[in-house]
């Protein structure tokens, strides 16, 4: 089975409501005629209305649709996520869903299910998660590197093009060798890995991107990897 992680940097339904396609391309990964999705809102503290939007959206596409909350389990939670076809997790608070994740062991069975072939991913906190590190807003007014699961091998910094402040300090901290090198995406940008290898670089927007960004004497070196856009 192919381990999938499918990383947006921002986009999909709760941030693209009109337009489906990442949404759309992260159920195809799945190679199910109708997918069974589960959504992990919690890094938003399981805001009801991120879920409502969750519903209405996939609603609308061919799959079968549940939620994941660690506030009101499921007796089994290995058997419950081990049983789905993908697992999308939304943004939100990043430091905070990985010390919810770690106290019910949620990271050991995600590990599990990324092995098993059931397709990870999600957007902003849900895309830095799987890193070894992720550049996180998890403090309020404040940009910081956040040590992630390792699933992937380096950094990540969503929002690159819609929140100017990450892409210097994301630049900044990876320059003093505060963070490891990493990938950077904009808005409507998704990061498709095989295993640990970025194979595919996607986009429901025709002008986004996704940048790698190394360390080059004491600055950051950042060179542009171009998205195929969805909508062709």
């Amino acid at each position: 089975m192919k381990r999938q992680i499918i990383a947006m940097g921002g986009g999909g339904f709760s941030m693209e409501p009109d337009n489906p396609l990442l949404d759309e391309y992260f159920l195809k990964q799945t190679r199910k005629k109708k997918p069974s999705i589960c959504f992990v809102p919690t890094a938003s503290g399981d805001a009801d209305g991120y879920i409502v939007k969750f519903y209405t959206a996939f609603g609308k596409l061919n799959c079968k649709q549940c939620h994941l909350s660690l506030f009101r389990p499921p007796n089994d939670l290995a058997g419950f996520v081990l049983s789905q076809d993908a697992i999308y997790v939304g943004g939100g608070n990043t430091k905070s869903l990985l010390a919810v994740w770690r106290e019910w062991g949620l990271d050991k069975i995600l590990r599990r299910a990324w092995r098993q072939g059931i397709v990870l991913g999600g957007v902003s906190a849900g895309s830095i998660c799987w890193f070894e590190q992720g550049l996180t807003d998890s403090i309020s007014g404040k940009l910081t590197p956040l040590k992630c699961l390792g699933f992937l091998k380096n950094s990540n910094c969503p929002h690159y093009d819609s929140e100017p402040k990450r892409r210097v300090a994301y630049q900044r901290f990876i320059g003093s060798e505060k963070m490891s090198a990493g990938i950077a995406a904009d808005d409507g940008v998704a990061l498709h890995y095989y295993g640990r290898k970025l194979m595919y670089v996607v986009s429901s927007r025709q002008d986004a991107a996704a940048y790698r960004v190394t360390r080059s004497g004491k600055k950051a070196n950042e060179v542009k990897i171009e998205a195929r856009y969805l909508g062709v």
